[in-house]
């Protein structure tokens, strides 16, 4: 039901910007309160049972990162290393075949520069 009285709609804006505050400061109180709460014991826990698993996955993915190195530094095709990106499915693996890519082109460049100054394009 629309109201016409301008002193009532006042009142009734009045009253949903308060609301809304109040709703704003108990969000706030409820984000501070999880930001700063102490850590649990018990998820202290859960992290030390983990830990040894993930440091031996994180060992794993490193191996892997380092042998991958090696067979990038074999591929002298920039047609290859663009297959293998593709096939990639780790952002780690995409980043270094990336750079492996790169530094192929960065060589291929050098390779086509001319000698610099020795020559200024006269005869």
């Amino acid at each position: 039901e629309a109201t016409l009285d301008l002193a009532e709609r006042r009142r009734i804006r009045s009253a949903i910007r308060e609301l809304q505050r109040q709703e704003l400061e108990r969000d706030e109180e409820m984000l501070a309160s999880k930001r700063f709460r102490p850590e649990r014991s018990s998820h202290r826990q859960d992290n030390k049972e983990n830990w040894p698993q993930s440091r031996r996955l994180e060992e794993e993915q490193q191996a892997a990162l380092a042998a991958l190195s090696e067979q990038l530094e074999a591929i002298s095709s920039v047609e290859e290393l663009t297959k293998l990106l593709r096939a990639a499915g780790e952002y780690e693996e995409r980043k270094l075949i990336r750079a492996a890519i790169r530094k192929l082109r960065a060589e291929e460049i050098e390779g086509e520069a001319p000698f610099p100054c020795s020559w200024r394009g006269s005869p």
